[in-house]
């Protein structure tokens, strides 16, 4: 059953952003599943959002991107006159030590999950406002937190996106427009699988519940943020990471 809200999930064609468009499509949202180069898995997602019974489409867009996401935003407010959510997840990682990290390593990684965060937000406010409310979840990481050696860029950005949810939130709240962030820890994905079992084991040892996160962890989550549960949350960081960091 649908519940009449849009929302977008940026780099939703795989890992926890596929997770995340799932939950709200089955919670009766219509999904836009955004996703840069993976058509084919975005796709995917899609279908597998009809095929439940769920409404969603994919559109492609690069969110680093300032002209394309403001494009991206119109087309949207064209077709749907609105957007309730926006799920900010579309993240890049070029890991190296700082002495070895290059310039292009660094600012791509600042540009998508920064930047990107940034655009999105820029780019669907004034229609928030004038819809006198809206949700956005950023999701950030518990490195944006507590930092990690051979991440600096992707350390910054996620801890830049914290200050960016801090201050939108005080610049939105009166206009019943909710900003938070979530910070997974160590989530199971595709991605992570591929890790060798010595690091995960190692992963394992500096979490207190001694399991990892999943993605429907931080998709129920969203859902929550989403809500008019949580018409009172704004400003906040929730850490889903299993006790990582307390």
């Amino acid at each position: 059953m649908q519940n009449g809200k849009i929302a977008l999930v940026t780099g939703a064609a795989k890992g926890i952003g596929k997770g995340i468009a799932l939950k709200l499509a089955q919670a009766g949202y219509t999904v836009i599943v955004n996703y840069n180069g993976s058509k084919d898995a975005a796709q995917d997602t899609v279908d597998e959002i009809t095929k439940a019974g769920g409404t969603a489409e994919i559109f492609q867009c690069n969110v680093s991107d300032y002209a394309a996401t403001e494009g991206m935003m119109k087309s949207i407010l064209e077709r749907y006159g609105r957007l309730d959510v926006l799920v900010n997840n579309a993240g890049v990682t070029a890991d190296n030590l700082l002495v070895r990290m290059t310039e292009e390593e660094f600012d791509k990684v600042i540009n998508t999950n920064l930047k990107g965060a940034f655009n999105t937000i820029k780019h669907i406010n004034r229609q928030m406002i004038k819809q006198k409310s809206g949700r956005i979840i950023n999701i950030s990481s518990v490195v944006g937190i507590t930092g990690n050696a051979g991440q600096a860029n992707y350390a910054a950005s996620k801890a830049g996106i914290i200050g960016l949810t801090k201050s939108v939130a005080k610049e939105l709240a009166s206009r019943n427009i909710t900003v938070n962030a979530i910070a997974p820890g160590f989530i199971m994905t595709d991605m992570t699988d591929r890790l060798p079992d010595n690091v995960k084991e190692k992963m394992l040892s500096d979490i207190p519940v001694k399991k990892f996160g999943n993605v429907e962890d931080i998709a129920n989550t969203v859902l929550f943020l989403a809500s008019e549960g949580a018409s009172y949350i704004t400003g906040q960081v929730i850490e889903v990471n299993g006790g990582m960091n307390m």
